[in-house]
């Protein structure tokens, strides 16, 4: 193979104990758009991309091998300062534990902030630089 496959993200899953706080917390913490689609599935929509929701106990078919709640770590890129950020989410009442710091994302450097869902989940939002 001498180029990717692949070139982007369309979703990932994500699997929650309790749906309607997964998707109230995304709303409030970063703006997505709730969507329900299919036979009652529900999403998160930002971007060109979604966060499909699994309900714990109730994963939809296939999944993946130990589907778990808070087993998520992923990063999200923002043109919104993380400051910013930072600053809507302790007005939230969500903990930003760590950030903004400088990592290394897929085409060079970023400020990411760190912070995590009502499932645990790890979520960095940045900022490329």
């Amino acid at each position: 193979m001498t180029r990717p496959f692949v070139r982007g993200i369309d979703h990932f899953v994500l699997t929650c104990a309790d749906m309607e706080a997964t998707v109230a917390f995304y709303q409030r913490a970063l703006g997505m758009e709730a969507e329900t689609f299919g036979a009652g599935r529900r999403a998160l929509k930002f971007g060109d991309q979604k966060i499909n929701l699994h309900q714990t106990g109730a994963e939809l078919k296939p999944n993946a091998r130990v589907a778990t709640a808070g087993s998520g770590d992923f990063c999200l890129l923002s043109d919104v300062p993380v400051t910013e950020i930072t600053d809507h989410l302790a007005a939230e009442g969500i903990d930003v534990f760590e950030g903004p710091v400088p990592r290394t994302g897929a085409t060079g450097p970023l400020s990411s902030i760190y912070f995590r869902d009502p499932d645990g989940n790890l979520i960095e939002v940045s900022n490329r630089l």
